[in-house]
């Protein structure tokens, strides 16, 4: 991390400012959050059916649900519609049949209770109207934000017109943000083209279940991708314009809004010998029609020590090409209780144990971003430690390529809802277009992080098949590690570009002060972060992505902190993220206490060069990235 004086960070927003004069005129979207989902099962006659795996297709199909359910994030918008109960399937009945679509559900904060009890109830009988059940299902989503309808069929529409995919080609050129993700259950091969039309045309994905056991297994999944969004968090915190009053972060997760061009500061007790971290992220709404110079936007950072004394610690991140629906994080290591306090007399109050004030600055915006955002705020205290453990630096860790079965994998739409990576393997997972997706790995003292991402190959070909795609590996209190970023062209591509595999050293807490700095961030033990991102591109198709892992080295004790908090293995390092399913270790503060941890990704830079890719209609301009930290 890079730290500027005054007159380096004047210098730098001067030269930002020159970049980004603003321009008028830009629709503006809600800011991201959980996409409002809209579950269509298929209730028709064909569902009596026997399902190879034993009983029927419909029971197959509410165990399946029920799965989904369990897995449904709380709060998360989700409804339920059916078509085929109303009627029988008699040519008698076709009419009223093709109409026959119930909302069951309307899409409001998941009842688990109640949707269960809805899909229960179901008894299959009728026709098969895919095309007016989703119109139906559109028309009960919100008016506005991200939208998604997840389609279970068992077979082909029965009642055209409408026909299904053009339903969903009318929907995706009103413009409407909606994707539908379809799963066939069971299907031939005209049902399953005519659902893989409908979710290509809007962006979706298609997925197989040829029995009850696949389709309990890939349902919850298709459904967390539809709902995947980012998601801010935290317990509720107000920042002050000035450090007088400012309010005192605990340890753990906060959540507060921040305005264009605003400064707020959060005060941090800090004993002395402790190190505080201090992170800050912003999630940027997707909008449409930006153009790439005025699609940036910065997070400034600086510390103050009591009675607010500037202690010229500068942090500033900017992230290009934030319209994609792109993170920022601003973060902050403070080491400066650990020099000997020198006490008020001697005017330097930025040494020592006291409480020091970070101030939070959005001091570049982009064109057509809401005044205000939500705001993630990361406070984690570090004990002095009394044995630092092992001294040498270790080696990056080595990749190796992983062999044995793909393991499919949910990415989240936030660092609170990562994807948890089981250690050394291959993983799957499909994205859509500008997507930000987080996975996380557990790394303990002594272990070392080393992967690479596959993007898969697309039909599509040309300039309109070109989006950015990137990666960002996280330490768990969102400090960037390293990056790497390229341009998709529908081809297959692998990251990172240059070099066999994005690398962590292996972790230990002396590599804080390590002589090679780029090894400094990876001395605290935890969940550690890999992000994914693919941008926006004119072709919609969704891009599969394989993710090849491999976790170095045996853990090994951690530091004894001087508080008799003792990070061993296993123990030792920051939290999981709110939501994590799975234990996460205390946060190192020298108490009993569990906080929250996250981490975003984004395409963070400093400034912004310009590349040229020739498509077969032309030549697309795709900003590279760089970032300043």
């Amino acid at each position: 991390m890079l730290t500027f004086t005054r007159s380096a960070a004047a210098a730098l927003a001067g030269i930002l400012c020159l970049l980004l004069a603003p321009a008028a005129g830009s629709a503006q979207e809600a800011p991201d959050e959980v996409a409002a989902t809209m579950v269509v099962l298929d209730a028709s006659g064909s569902m009596t059916g026997a399902d190879p795996a034993g009983g029927t297709k419909m029971e197959a199909a509410k165990r399946a649900v029920h799965a989904l359910v369990e897995t449904v994030p709380d709060g998360a918008p989700v409804g339920l519609a059916a078509y085929g109960t109303g009627t029988g399937n008699s040519d008698a009945e076709r009419e009223p049949g093709c109409r026959d679509v119930t909302v069951l559900r309307e899409p409001a904060p998941v009842d688990r209770a109640a949707f269960t009890a809805s899909v229960d109830a179901l008894v299959p009988r009728g026709y098969t109207p895919i095309g007016r059940s989703l119109q139906v299902a559109a028309e009960h989503l919100p008016a506005e934000g991200p939208r998604s309808i997840v389609l279970v069929s068992d077979g082909e529409d029965t009642c055209a017109p409408p026909e299904p995919c053009e339903v969903a080609r009318t929907l995706a050129g009103q413009g409407v943000d909606l994707v539908v993700h379809a799963v066939g259950f069971g299907v031939d091969d005209a049902a399953r083209a005519q659902l893989t039309c409908i979710a290509q045309t809007t962006g979706g994905t298609y997925t197989d279940a040829p029995d009850a056991e696949a389709l309990q297994r890939v349902l919850p999944r298709v459904a967390a991708s539809a709902m995947r969004n980012y998601e801010p968090a935290g317990t509720p915190i107000t920042g002050t314009p000035s450090y007088d009053g400012a309010p005192l972060a605990a340890p753990g997760q906060h959540l507060d809004t921040l305005g264009q061009k605003e400064k707020r500061y959060y005060a941090v007790d800090v004993p002395q010998g402790a190190t505080a971290y201090f992170s800050a992220t912003v999630s940027f709404p997707r909008l449409r029609g930006i153009s790439p110079t005025e699609d940036m936007n910065t997070l400034q950072l600086r510390t103050y020590g009591a009675d607010g004394q500037d202690c010229y610690e500068f942090v500033s991140e900017l992230i290009t090409d934030s319209s994609d629906g792109g993170t920022l994080t601003v973060a902050t290591t403070w080491t400066g209780a650990t020099e000997a306090e020198t006490g008020s007399t001697s005017g330097d109050r930025c040494k020592g144990g006291d409480r020091y004030f970070f101030a939070l600055e959005w001091d570049t915006v982009s064109l057509g971003v809401p005044e205000r955002l939500p705001v993630e705020l990361l406070v984690a205290v570090e004990p002095a430690a009394a044995d630092t453990g092992p001294v040498a630096v270790l080696p990056p860790a080595a990749f190796a390529e992983p062999a044995g079965p793909r393991h499919p994998v949910v990415g989240g739409g936030s660092f609170n809802t990562a994807g948890t990576l089981g250690g050394s393997g291959t993983y799957t997972d499909t994205l859509r277009r500008s997507e930000f997706v987080f996975y996380r790995v557990r790394l303990d003292w002594g272990q070392g992080l080393a992967y690479r991402v596959h993007f898969g190959e697309t039909p599509g070909r040309g300039s309109e098949n070109i989006s950015p795609i990137g990666t960002t590996v996280y330490t768990p209190v969102r400090q960037r590690i390293d990056a790497d970023f390229t341009a998709y062209t529908g081809n297959a591509s692998v990251l990172p570009t240059s070099k066999p595999a994005v690398t962590t050293v292996p972790v230990r807490y002396n590599n804080r002060t390590a002589d090679v700095v780029a090894t400094r961030t990876q001395s605290i033990a935890g969940w550690y972060y890999i992000a994914v991102e693919l941008g926006a591109a004119e072709d919609p198709t969704p891009v599969p992505i394989r993710l090849e892992v491999t976790v170095t080295g045996t853990p090994e004790a951690g530091p004894g902190y001087a508080s008799g908090t003792q990070a061993t293995s296993g123990g030792g390092g920051v939290p999981a993220p709110a939501g994590a399913q799975q234990q996460a270790p205390a946060v190192v503060d020298g108490s009993d206490a569990t906080t929250t941890s996250f981490s975003p990704v984004g395409r963070v830079f400093a400034g912004a060069g310009i590349a040229v890719a020739a498509g077969l209609l032309g030549a697309a301009v795709l900003l590279a990235r760089r970032r300043w930290t």
